[in-house]
């Protein structure tokens, strides 16, 4: 069976230590896949408000997510801090891939890596828009 394969960057531009809530876990007592994409939803804003900007206005335009991956690894549990790291690549002129790194905070070990596909939106037209000049300068792509 075919697996996902996601290749790390050489760098990280953002990262933060998120706690595993109870409300995160699942029946098999540890984090579900459903929390985890909402664990990389709080990285993914809190990476996009350190700038003044929220998905729904950078420079008036929205960004939202097109696709995406995720490789679990290792199991966390109620109580554990990951810290997930993420960094901007594969720019184009209406987006970019995002890749993110989850690990224990304490062990460093290896929880999920995931990658998205995020492109920029005009909620008002409801269209694909091109990425803000100053998006793109201020994050280096």
């Amino acid at each position: 069976m075919a697996r996902v394969t996601i290749e790390l960057p050489s760098a990280w531009t953002f990262s933060i230590d998120i706690p595993v809530r109870i409300t995160d876990i699942n029946y098999g007592n540890h984090l579900g896949n459903d929390s985890f994409l909402s664990i990389l939803h709080e990285a993914r804003m809190r990476w996009i408000h350190q700038h003044g900007w929220t998905e729904l206005n950078i420079e008036k335009t929205g960004l939202i997510m097109i696709d995406i991956a995720v490789r679990f690894k290792a199991e966390a549990v109620f109580g554990d801090v990951l810290r997930v790291q993420l960094a901007p690549v594969e720019w184009s002129n209406l987006g970019f891939t995002l890749i993110y790194l989850a690990t224990h905070a304490v062990t460093g070990a290896e929880v999920a890596r995931a990658q998205s596909g995020m492109v920029f939106f005009d909620y008002a037209t409801r269209r694909l828009t091109s990425m803000p000049a100053v998006f793109r300068e201020k994050l280096g792509g």
